[in-house]
């Protein structure tokens, strides 16, 4: 129930117009490489299968019949839905939802800045990135590169591919009390990560955490390492302790990926969460063809936090979680 008695915006005057001018920033660093902005739906027919993502939706009633929309997390579908029908090189910088607690870093309405570039690797990607947070922060950003093996190494103590599941659940239970009933291994993974590296990387410069583990991406091109380990063409970003963006060399093939998607709807099933309509027609795009590209995901209200040196969400929002 929301408070008739707050009426107020949750961010200053200030940080709007600074919002404002990152925003026209952004814009203007895409036009000067060409990069296409688009607008994607924020209402689909279908939704993402990530067993970890929990999802808004909405019914109603149109063409009479009754009819589940689904609010995105993401444009990615679509944004690759218009790279298989000729697009160039696209970004979009606009509204996403997700069904998550509210918190000092969490809303479940945000802002995204998403990008997709033909040609490019995830490394050729990064390097990007780098520029935009350097025009972004008037300084020369170049960004710390550390495999998700190396991160685990370094901050844990043990190898995250060649851990057995009872190391992985005894070092949980020494670091957090939690772990020990635990099965899963990407479970276990995740709270390891954000327990004890998390906080330890990109504290004096941003860094990207690379080569994670396949069970761990499931848009992303694979690879076997040399050590046998398989791994995703997949990173994220990590600066001051804060997660900012996501990326992959995307997956093309359509078979695999539609393989993936069932995998993930399996595990969705096995762990009673709610079911929902895949949007298939990301299926679809792929058996079209899908040109190789490297794609990312970037929190804006997160990267505002950090450039403002804010602590909360709702200081760089308009009208916030509980507020709006």
């Amino acid at each position: 129930m929301y408070n008739k008695q707050i009426w107020q915006p949750t961010a200053d005057l200030t940080t709007l117009q600074y919002r404002a001018e990152v925003f026209h920033k952004i814009r203007a660093f895409f036009y000067e490489r060409e990069v296409l902005e688009v607008d994607t739906p924020c209402l689909s027919l279908g939704s993402i299968s990530d067993p970890h993502i929990e999802v808004l939706y909405t019914q109603t009633k149109t063409l009479g019949k009754h009819v589940t929309y689904y609010l995105q997390t993401s444009p990615e579908y679509a944004m690759k839905r218009l790279l298989a029908s000729g697009a160039p090189s696209i970004y979009q910088l606009g509204k996403v939802f997700r069904a998550e607690e509210i918190g000092r870093r969490h809303s479940i309405e945000f802002t995204m800045l998403e990008w997709y570039r033909l040609g490019f690797n995830h490394w050729q990607l990064m390097n990007e990135i780098d520029d935009l947070l350097s025009v972004l922060t008037n300084d020369v950003i170049i960004s710390e590169r550390l495999s998700y093996q190396d991160a685990f190494l370094r901050h844990v103590g043990l190898d995250p591919f060649a851990a057995s599941l009872l190391d992985l659940q005894q070092c949980c239970h020494q670091h957090t009390e939690y772990g020990l009933e635990e099965m899963d291994r990407d479970t276990l993974l995740e709270l390891l990560f954000t327990t004890l590296i998390e906080s330890q990387i990109g504290q004096n410069q941003p860094c990207f955490i690379h080569s994670y583990p396949a069970t761990q991406a499931a848009l992303a091109k694979q690879k076997i390492e040399s050590s046998g380990a398989r791994t995703a063409a997949r990173f994220e970003l990590y600066w001051r302790g804060m997660e900012l963006a996501n990326g992959y060399f995307e997956l093309t093939d359509a078979k695999e990926q539609q393989q993936r998607l069932q995998e993930d709807m399996a595990q969705r099933a096995e762990h009673h969460k709610m079911w929902r309509q895949v949007d298939e027609r990301l299926i679809r795009a792929l058996e079209k063809g899908l040109p190789d590209c490297a794609g990312v995901a970037l929190g804006v209200d997160r990267l505002l936090m950090l450039l403002l040196k804010e602590t909360h969400i709702d200081a760089v929002i308009p009208f916030a979680g509980a507020h709006a």
